[in-house]
């Protein structure tokens, strides 16, 4: 539980940081947080893979060879791996936004600058209406570059997503989506009797994390088309 409230520390603080906001951005940081809650309770029943595998053997060299022949794809880092990539399509909007702020921060200041010696020399000057300090709302509304770099974040989130997909039900359930099975290794020549055990538990946490892929993947392709028809064909 302390290494799941370190997690989300840091997410929600970034979430709730509202300097620079834009389009379903809470959205997104909500998805990381339900994500990251739903890895950490579907590790919990392949902590002890090891432990779960067992063979109709005494000499465990056996049945460690059964073991890395029958998971021989990774699991539990794999996991982890696209949960990074996630997070790095959630921060690329974010570093664009910090980019978009800065910039205009950098036009207010010379604005500012240009008033300020106008009025210097007498000259009357109107002043734009600015937004609140310390917050900016980037409207899609202005630029269609802005849009397309969302669009592309967006397209990524889902690659990623439809790729842990793939793995999940092409490389981690077929595993434990079985009975006991025959194992016949180089090590040792006899064929052995394997079994997972918990399985059920195994294919839980599966299903747990497609489903929360599967709500992504449909949310983000729902905003995309949003996003073209909202802001691209109104351009």
């Amino acid at each position: 539980m302390a290494a799941i409230v370190t997690g989300l520390i840091p997410i929600l603080r970034t979430a709730v940081d509202t300097t620079t906001t834009y389009k379903c951005r809470s959205l997104w940081f909500g998805f990381l947080c339900m994500r990251l809650v739903v890895l950490f309770v579907a590790e919990m029943p392949w902590f002890k893979l090891d432990s779960d595998f067992s063979c109709n053997t005494t000499q465990d060299m056996c049945t460690r060879s059964c073991f890395n022949q029958h998971f021989d794809k990774p699991i539990m880092v794999a996991w982890n791996f696209f949960f990074i990539l996630l997070i790095m399509s959630v921060l690329l909007m974010e570093l664009f936004a910090s980019h978009l702020r800065s910039a205009a921060q950098k036009r207010s200041s010379r604005q500012r600058k240009s008033t300020g010696e106008l009025e210097a020399q007498g000259k009357s000057v109107s002043v734009p209406e600015s937004e609140p300090p310390g917050k900016m709302v980037i409207d899609l509304h202005k630029d269609r570059g802005t849009v397309g770099f969302y669009l592309l974040s967006t397209v990524l989130r889902i690659m990623v997503e439809v790729w842990f997909v793939y793995v999940l039900l092409s490389w981690n359930l077929p595993k434990v989506d079985e009975g006991p099975f025959k194992c016949k290794s180089g090590i040792c020549p006899e064929i052995h009797i394997c079994l997972v055990r918990a399985a059920p538990e195994k294919r839980m946490s599966i299903y747990a994390l497609a489903s929360v892929s599967g709500l992504v993947i449909v949310t983000s392709v729902l905003f995309c088309l949003y996003s073209i028809f909202h802001y691209l064909c109104k351009f």
